[in-house]
């Protein structure tokens, strides 16, 4: 039999007990499965499933280079000249409608 390590990893309690039954389903048990990822790291080099940010992460203005931003400003003025968004006199006489300022 090949040594072993243990691995200790804090899950959510709820995560590991829907990974537990989908385990127990396919008749793999848990030290199995992690095994079976970590193997997958080693075998890849990284970790074996695509891994993003959200596309809809708002831009900070300090991330933005000049041009950058002014290709958003470009965005949101073609918005509301399309009818997807509203103008700064809009969204104030919202505010001064709802909320007296």
């Amino acid at each position: 039999m090949a040594r072993t390590s243990n691995v200790f990893a804090r899950v959510e309690p709820e995560v590991k007990e829907q990974a537990e039954t989908i385990l127990n389903q396919l008749g793999i048990p848990m030290s199995n499965a992690v095994s079976m990822f970590l193997n997958q790291v080693v075998i890849q080099r990284g970790i074996p499933f695509e891994m993003k940010l959200p596309s809809n992460i708002p831009l900070s203005y300090g991330s933005l280079s000049k041009e950058q931003f002014d290709a958003e400003i470009g965005k949101s003025m073609q918005s509301v000249k399309e009818g997807r968004g509203y103008s700064a006199e809009d969204i104030a006489t919202e505010m001064r409608k709802d909320y007296g300022v």
